[in-house]
């Protein structure tokens, strides 16, 4: 399965330092779920099983799981990782929302 989604250097080097950290060997999964201030939400969760239909995204020792249903909304978006004086956060700028809350987690298309 091919998308054009994209992991940053930045998302990748922070992804694969948690991952790093666990016991067990684990993957990022990224999904969005109905609900939040906007419609739909972003949901970022450690997993360690892989699906056949799983979009697998890999880069710099980090691994990124999607869903095909979650696909549909993230086609063209970029996950990144910002560090500023706001605090630290993993972001999905993503050209499918049409707005967004404050916070940045929640979406509508």
């Amino acid at each position: 399965m091919t998308a054009d989604v994209t992991l940053s250097s930045r998302a990748a080097r922070r992804i694969a330092e948690i991952l790093k950290s666990e016991p067990e060997p684990m993957m990022l999964r990224l999904a969005v779920t109905g609900g939040g201030c906007s419609g739909f939400q972003y949901n970022f969760a450690l997993d360690d099983t892989r699906t056949d239909d799983d979009l697998v995204l890999e880069r710099d020792g980090a691994t990124v799981l999607i869903d095909p249903m979650s696909l549909d909304f993230l086609k063209g978006a970029e996950i990144d990782f910002t560090d500023d004086l706001i605090g630290a956060a993993f972001k999905v700028n993503n050209p499918n929302a049409q707005s967004s809350c404050g916070c940045g987690t929640s979406f509508s298309v």
